[in-house]
């Protein structure tokens, strides 16, 4: 299944290759979460990422065939953690950290944005989250 491009005039600078969709205005939120994503990219053991709010979505793997696998994996994850929240009393999880035999996943939400990075096992998450949250 081949991914189309669909690029607003109003986006930020995305990876080549990646699969960006806007929908509406620019918020400057998501752009910053987007340059930093790009950055946070190039480093060893981080082989993609999913950034998504209500109007725009940006997709940038490495095995573009996985997108809609790792799309439905973070989106169980989301869901297990809300059913995590109501029955021990948390508030709202702000980040949640899956780690399998080979590879590991960072999902998070910051405000209206909600984002993924898909790394191996071996990358620093710690790190990572530092990025993000800078």
């Amino acid at each position: 299944m081949k991914q189309k491009n669909i690029l607003a005039q109003t986006e930020p600078e995305v990876p080549e290759g990646a699969a960006v969709i806007s929908v509406g205005d620019e918020d400057s939120g998501f752009s910053n979460l987007a340059a930093s994503l790009a950055e946070i990219r190039k480093l060893k053991g981080v082989f993609g990422y999913i950034l998504r709010n209500k109007k725009s979505a940006i997709v940038d793997l490495e095995e573009q065939e996985k997108i809609s696998s790792l799309a439905l994996l973070s989106t169980h994850i989301r869901e297990s953690s809300f059913e995590i929240e109501r029955p021990f009393n948390l508030s709202d999880i702000e980040s949640v950290l899956v780690e399998g035999k080979n590879a590991k996943v960072l999902c998070m939400s910051l405000g209206e944005n909600m984002l993924d990075v898909f790394m191996e096992k071996t990358a620093s998450d710690a790190s990572i989250t530092k990025r993000i949250l800078l």
